[in-house]
């Protein structure tokens, strides 16, 4: 193991490592030259311009983690973060697959250290690059995709997000090692779920806080928790109800995350009497909790589901009402209130309308589509094309699996030897 004592012997043998291409010793190398390289770091940026992205990028890579480790003590800081504007976008693909993990654990100080200065905005465009590098293909979740998302949530910029968080997940990276880091996991499907709920997507919210409450867990997640909150809120805005969670859930959310969530549990059944009062009731002996969780919000808008729902019940009961016979059935404030959220319900198709300012009268309609337009063939074509495009990954995937030793010696075990295995288990257990 080559330790260099300094600068001028750090360089040469960055440069005789880069040009024989023995970029594991080179990588041993660097992790071994932290100290001088934090000793020097008045001359860390004349370093810098002796090497190239195209060559030296993981030596770079060193140089930048060594610089933002230390930023307190830098003079002009932000210079800092243009050098990892620059690498995220330049830097050699084929070197970061020998230090996935370091490149990783930079741009994860980088999202630390630009929130601490309130600036999460400036770090966006420069984490999505950085997740491009990292990537094998669009579909393959990094631990940065939390960092990225962390970033729009705090900004309140979510337009970026969307593209990423829009790519169904085929795939986890192993920048870490054989193992994912199950916080950044949850992390990322919550906070897209969080995306998801602020541009009222609530469906694809809804998917995202089930991944996280079903997840595999042996202890609970204050990251599930709030996961299972919010996803009994957007339950109710969707479907009136708590959906049911699949089979496979861990039991972890029954024993422990349900009753830690009782003002929740007691919304939704305040929900189900479809009784504004009580509902209104619930939020208001709940509200420092929700207040705490940040998700008074949330609340709200599920008390105006109600209004809507009931609102949406009349339409399968008359051809025609008065505005003020909407109101007093709905238990809404007033007429106004009344045409503020059926205008609302027809812009969004949840109910086909007519009002009549005139005489003060709704018409409700059939839905007038007729299912036979270019553009809904368009999106049927593409749903077709998206499942197909499932089926083959999930016909990989399944290959894959059948084709791990693991699994071929775990079904080709005879079944009088796994009894024999699970009895000698057991002896052993007790």
């Amino acid at each position: 193991m080559v330790v260099v004592s300094n600068l001028e012997e750090f360089v040469s043998h960055v440069e005789t490592y880069t040009i024989n291409g023995k970029f594991i010793e080179l990588g041993e190398m660097l992790n071994k030259s932290y100290d001088l390289l934090t000793s020097e770091l008045d001359n860390l940026d004349s370093l810098l311009e002796s090497f190239n992205l195209e060559n030296h990028s993981m030596t770079i890579l060193a140089i930048l983690y060594v610089k933002l480790s230390s930023i307190r003590n830098i003079a002009q800081p932000i210079a800092v973060f243009t050098q990892l504007t620059d690498f995220a976008l330049n830097a050699d693909i084929n070197q970061l697959q020998h230090v996935p993990e370091t490149f990783a654990d930079l741009f994860h100080l980088y999202t630390k250290t630009i929130i601490e200065i309130r600036k999460p905005e400036s770090g966006i465009y420069t984490l999505e690059r950085a997740i491009a590098k990292l990537q094998e293909h669009p579909s393959q979740l990094t631990t940065l995709h939390a960092d990225f998302c962390q970033l729009c949530l705090l900004s309140k910029n979510f337009k970026p997000a969307l593209p990423i968080l829009n790519n169904d997940i085929t795939s986890i990276s192993k920048e870490g090692g054989s193992t994912f880091d199950t916080k950044s996991f949850l992390l990322y499907y919550y906070y897209g779920g969080m995306i998801y709920t602020a541009v009222k997507n609530f469906e694809r919210a809804l998917y995202f806080y089930e991944i996280v409450i079903t997840t595999p867990a042996m202890t609970v997640s204050h990251i599930m928790l709030e996961a299972y909150k919010k996803y009994i809120l957007v339950s109710l805005l969707i479907n009136g109800k708590i959906i049911n969670v699949p089979k496979h859930t861990s039991q972890v959310l029954g024993r422990f995350i349900r009753p830690l969530s009782q003002a929740y549990s007691d919304l939704a059944t305040a929900y189900q009497t479809s009784n504004y009062e009580e509902v209104r009731n619930c939020i208001r002996r709940y509200a420092d909790t929700l207040n705490r969780d940040k998700n008074m919000g949330l609340a709200k808008q599920v008390l105006a589901s109600l209004y809507k729902r009931n609102i949406h019940r009349l339409t399968k009961t008359f051809l025609t009402l008065s505005l003020n016979d909407v109101t007093n059935r709905a238990k809404l404030d007033g007429v106004e209130q009344v045409e503020s959220y059926i205008l609302d319900m027809i812009e969004s198709n949840k109910i086909f309308a007519t009002i009549n300012i005139k005489d003060g009268m709704v018409i409700f309609h059939d839905d007038p589509e007729k299912y036979n337009n270019p553009i809904l063939l368009e999106e049927i074509e593409q749903q077709i094309e998206s499942c197909v495009k499932i089926d083959k990954e999930i016909r990989s995937m399944e290959e894959t699996v059948e084709l791990n030793p693991s699994y071929i010696k775990k079904v080709n075990i005879a079944p009088d030897e796994d009894l024999g295995n699970q009895k000698l288990s057991a002896n052993f257990a007790v």
